[in-house]
Formats: C-alpha cells, structure tokens, sequence
C-alpha cells in the first residue's frame, strides 16, 4: 500500500486523528517543565519586581505604593552615578581588549599547532572559572601587597603596592581577570576562523598582499559576524559581572567605591539595605541599558557586518 493510500485509510478510520492528538499530547508533556520554569522563575518574578519597583518594600512588611519616588531618589544618588561611571568603564575598556585577545589567540591557534585540543582546553579553563570565587580570591591575593605580582616587581628592583587597595589600579585588576577570561569568545573565533575558505588567502598572496592587509581586507571583514556575535554576549555579560567585585572589595565596592559596579550596589540596596523597592527599581534600570545598548549594536551592525549575501 502506498504512503498516500494509508494516509487516507487512517483518515477514514478516525487513527490519524488520535495519533496526531497522542503526539501532541506528549510534546505538551515534554515542554511543560520549561513552561512552568519559564513563567515561575522568570516571568512572574519579571513582572513582580516591575511593581516592586514602584514601592517601597523592606523585606518585612507589605510593600506600600511609592509611585516615582524610587525613580526620582535615582537621579539624585550620586553612589549610583559612581556605579555607572565604574561599570561602563570596566565594559568599554574591558569587553575589546578581551575580544582583541580572543581574537589574537584563536589566529595563533589556527596555525595547526600540535596538540590543539590541549591548548583549546587549557585557554578556555579560565572562562569557566572566571566568575568564581575561588577565582577572585586568588586574584586578591595575587595583587595584594605580598602578592606574585609584588614578588616579580621586587626581583628587578621596583617597590609593588596594594593593587586591589588603592583607588587607581583596583578596577584595573578587575579588567584584568575579565581579559584573562577570553576562552568562550576564543573558541568561537576560531570556529570562524576555521569556516573562511583557504583560497582567499592564496590568492591574495598571489597578488603580492602582505599579511597585515589580508587580515584587514580577509579575515575581519569576514569575521564580523562573528566578532558581533560575541561583543553582544560579552557586553551583556559584563554589565551582569557581581562576583569579582564583590569578593576582591569585600562587598564594599571599595576602595573609595572604585569597584561599585552596578550590580554589587544593587545587592547592597536589596540584600543589605533591605531596600527592595529601589532595588527593583536599580534592576529594571540595568535592563533597560542593556537593551539599549543591544539595540543600539543591532541598528550598526548593518553598517559594519558583513554577511555571505
């Protein structure tokens, strides 16, 4: 019998009908625990924050309607200015310089080098612990007054200093551990890497191109893709950046609140305050910058991304 015949037997049998019906059944079954998760833990808490954010709510009481007085409360907190000031800085300094170094590694590893899998592994551990504690606490020691880096310094004759204690290097230290965590974006580099044909390359070198110009006239162009790919993630991930700063300060934000990222003087407001009124209201401003700012890369993108069509 043909496909076609047995399809319109089941038809007429009324079978197709009820395996359609069972199929969907189980598929519905299936998608139900990520339904549940998707309006349980993300969605309701969405939506009650929102109205948090219009309240005035200490954790033991009733939320009491406040209106725009969080908002309003906002515009004048000057601790909240430092925060924003700390976290774009540590984002537009720190995002490029860890896609440049991301970038320079998956080139250097798409040589064909021995043991690439090795190396592949060992470049990306860091991602994966980065946004520890351990992690941070190692960092604190590493830059701390006695620290590795005070122990190299004093081996050629330079007297080191408390890098996480003084006002200008803290942050710094901090932008440091997120270049060091360049493994994710390096690995889908070099998957890009890996999909540009070889003979653009030699024809370019047939033509005389050095190099330096087939990698601005070849590999980036080609590559935007994916560089855009991976400056949206890593912007939205650095905005949401809180462990680093919190265990390398103490959760102070300091010193002289050079560390006060955004989120870690959210945390403050929320958990410590126990002001989580103006918390949500914090929250829902860090969602709305993060949108923006991807919005923002969508709308220029067309400008500098170049896809195969």
């Amino acid at each position: 019998m043909s496909v076609v015949a047995e399809l319109n037997q089941l038809k007429k049998t009324g079978k197709g009908g009820k395996r359609r019906h069972k199929e969907n059944k189980a598929g519905h079954l299936f998608l139900l625990p990520w339904t549940l998760g998707l309006f349980g833990i993300t969605l309701f808490p969405m939506l009650a924050s929102l109205y948090l954010a219009f309240t005035d709510y200490n954790l033991l009481q009733p939320p009491e309607w406040a209106g725009m007085e969080n908002i309003t409360r906002m515009i004048g907190d000057e601790r909240l200015h430092k925060a924003i000031e700390v976290t774009f800085t540590y984002v537009f300094v720190g995002v490029p310089l860890q896609l440049a170094v991301s970038l320079a590694v998956a080139m250097l590893l798409d040589r064909g080098m021995r043991g690439l899998a090795f190396y592949r592994s060992v470049f990306y551990l860091p991602s994966m612990l980065g946004s520890s504690v351990a992690i941070a606490v190692l960092w604190r020691q590493i830059f701390g007054h006695g620290g590795l880096i005070n122990q190299v310094l004093g081996n050629f004759g330079i007297e080191g200093q408390g890098w996480v204690s003084s006002p200008d290097t803290a942050l710094s230290t901090l932008i440091i551990l997120h270049v060091w965590t360049f493994g994710a974006p390096m690995v889908i580099f070099l998957a890009g890497l890996r999909q540009i044909p070889e003979m653009f390359y030699e024809a370019a070198s047939i033509d005389g191109a050095s190099r330096f110009k087939q990698f601005f006239t070849i590999t980036i162009p080609l590559l935007t893709p994916i560089i855009f790919f991976n400056l949206v993630l890593q912007l939205i991930g650095a905005f949401q950046n809180f462990t680093q700063a919190y265990v390398v300060s103490n959760g102070t934000g300091g010193p002289a609140d050079s560390t006060l990222f955004f989120t870690l003087y959210l945390y403050q407001q929320g958990f410590k305050g126990f002001d989580m009124g103006y918390a949500s209201a914090m929250a829902w401003v860090l969602v709305l910058i993060i949108a923006s700012l991807t919005a923002i890369n969508f709308w220029l993108s067309k400008y500098w991304v170049h896809y195969d069509d």
